[in-house]
């Protein structure tokens, strides 16, 4: 069954690049879903010509800005401009309800989402996702140091998206490039793509052989 990823906002909370923060379009196994929703993803979606919707479902990571800061407006929107007439789910960490009064969740018609424990600031309760569409595995980090979870989030998967903010800089509660060359083969992957870049990691893209995202990038599965 095929799957189309589309990377609507690529960039990290400060605009790097002038890049949307992180929105992964994901359609497959009859729906559309979302993996995390920054600040900007809402805007994102509009010049990308994307009718918010279409979107069955919000998947989030952690609760931060950049990851889930559109929620509120897509939900304003929803209800007062686009008029939504059928059901949005929103499935992230615990304390969402209380949070963003959203509905958490595990399992979505055709969807199996299993969270993992990550390394990132403990109050946004951050989790790394392991999402089942059909029979396609899609796998992201999220923000996070490295840790053997997340290795185990992304074994076998058909593709794993793996924050990546700095090039050299060892930076607390992130994933830089370094430990990513170091751990590529620990997730097992069938493909890995590169996404939540500062400025300084940016400017090396061209020079590295793992795949960068960019905001309207399109992978098919």
């Amino acid at each position: 069954m095929p799957v189309s990823i589309r990377f609507v906002g690529s960039g990290d909370s400060f605009g790097s690049g002038g890049r949307f923060q992180t929105c992964i379009l994901v359609d497959g196994g009859g729906m559309r879903f979302t993996i995390d929703f920054g600040t900007s993803s809402l805007i994102a979606l509009k010049q990308q010509g994307i009718d918010h919707n279409s979107i069955d479902a919000v998947l989030l990571t952690h609760l931060h800005g950049d990851h889930c800061g559109g929620v509120p407006f897509l939900l304003v929107d929803a209800m007062l401009g686009a008029k939504r007439s059928r059901p949005l789910t929103i499935a992230g960490p615990r304390d969402l309800r209380s949070r963003m009064g959203a509905i958490a969740g595990a399992v979505m018609g055709n969807l199996r989402v299993t969270p993992y424990a990550a390394k990132h600031t403990w109050q946004t309760n951050p989790t790394c996702l392991r999402v089942e569409v059909g029979d396609k595995v899609i796998a992201y980090t999220g923000d996070g140091e490295w840790t053997d979870a997340m290795a185990q989030m992304g074994r076998g998967a058909d593709l794993v998206i793996a924050e990546c903010y700095y090039y050299a800089k060892p930076i607390r509660w992130h994933l830089n490039y370094p430990a990513i060359v170091e751990h590529l083969r620990d997730f097992g992957a069938k493909r890995v793509i590169l996404t939540h870049m500062s400025e300084e990691m940016l400017q090396h893209t061209t020079t590295i052989p793992e795949e960068c995202a960019h905001d309207g990038m399109v992978v098919e599965l």
